[in-house]
């Protein structure tokens, strides 16, 4: 094992492990959450020893809390009592083997299986001038000393916790499916054949920094001129605790001075490359959750079975073709109109070589 995450209490008496911290969400399962807790019994006071893994919504700051208002919303938590032993052995995984030998008899293993309706981790981009942590949908693993596992009267002081932030994340399916196809016939006022407009993508997963290709074609049948073609990539955000509200932000978006005149066609394919260091400035964008101060990027497309409800935050793009057509005639460019197509995008990171 290359690495090991520790975290001690204040008080020295317990200290948690974790062979990682990013889980992959396979979408149909979930990797389990394998850790060890190091419990000295001398320091509990006939107290108990419980870990517990939570997913919570947080949208707001922790500084605002002293006001009495909760900006943490749990989504799902599960609980477990690790020191006494309840009994319940399980055969421990290979990553607690590993860290029971550096841990020694002192060590109490533990272990989570999260469901397969959690959002992954996302934070939304905070404004630049915002302080304190990101909203968005984290997980946290923390070891606690309490008289009970969840006793909403008990007062667990900080220094008899510990906890690790962790990540659940999604990696692109291996197998890429050819890309989606639309296509759009609008006429004009005052002309009797349309614009028809084609737009299709070569391959339904993107990754992370590479560039887009999205071939284009139109046949301009109309009296008018398509002035300019613009592309542009959109993130939808589906925020779902009390109620769904769904965010639209463009985090990319180019334009291509082509001029397809009256009568004429043109085929074409067009690259656009989606990145979040140019949209640094935008607040909500939503990127991947991270660690610390590491770098990140735009959040990945949340894949999800379909008929499962999810809580939390929900992740998709669309890439936006749109001909900018001339009014023509007496007025001319003063009456332009667009004719717009939208086709669904998958966008992720490959699966590393050692997941």
């Amino acid at each position: 094992m290359s690495k090991v995450f520790k975290k001690t209490s204040g008080n020295g008496h317990i200290s948690l492990y974790l062979g990682k911290r990013d889980f992959v969400d396979h979408v149909d399962s979930v990797e389990i959450v394998d850790g060890v807790i190091k419990v000295d019994p001398a320091g509990l006071e006939g107290k108990k020893v419980f870990v517990y893994l939570a997913c919570a919504f947080r949208y707001g700051s922790e500084e605002l809390d002293v006001i009495g208002l909760s900006f943490r919303r749990d989504i799902w938590i599960q609980r477990v009592q690790v020191y006494p032993p309840t009994g319940d052995t399980t055969a421990k995984t290979p990553m607690q083997e590993s860290l029971m030998k550096k841990v020694g008899e002192q060590g109490c293993p533990f272990t989570f299986q999260m469901p397969t309706d959690l959002p992954c981790s996302v934070a939304l981009q905070p404004g630049p001038n915002d302080a304190g942590k990101a909203c968005g949908v984290d997980f946290e693993v923390k070891g606690y000393i309490a008289n009970a596992a969840n006793n909403p009267d008990e007062v667990i002081e900080k220094k008899d916790t510990c906890r690790l932030m962790i990540r659940k994340i999604q990696f692109a399916p291996a197998n890429n499916k050819p890309g989606p196809k639309a296509e759009i016939s609008k006429q004009f006022m005052m002309t009797d054949k349309p614009v028809n407009l084609e737009a299709s993508l070569e391959k339904e997963i993107y990754y992370h920094g590479d560039p887009i290709s999205v071939k284009v074609k139109v046949n301009n049948e109309t009296t008018k001129v398509v002035k300019k073609i613009q592309v542009s990539v959109e993130q939808l955000t589906n925020v779902v605790l009390y109620s769904s509200d769904t965010y639209a932000k463009p985090v990319c978006t180019e334009e291509f001075g082509e001029t397809i005149n009256a009568n004429s066609t043109l085929e074409k394919t067009f690259q656009i490359t989606p990145l979040l260091s140019s949209s640094k400035e935008k607040r909500g964008i939503s990127v991947d959750g991270r660690l610390k101060d590491e770098d990140t990027h735009l959040a990945s497309t949340t894949l999800s079975q379909g008929e499962k409800d999810m809580q939390g935050i929900i992740v998709s793009y669309k890439v936006k073709v749109n001909l900018i057509v001339s009014g023509g005639g007496l007025l001319g460019g003063l009456t332009s109109s667009d004719v717009t197509v939208e086709l669904p995008l998958t966008l992720m990171s490959p699966k590393p070589a050692e997941v």
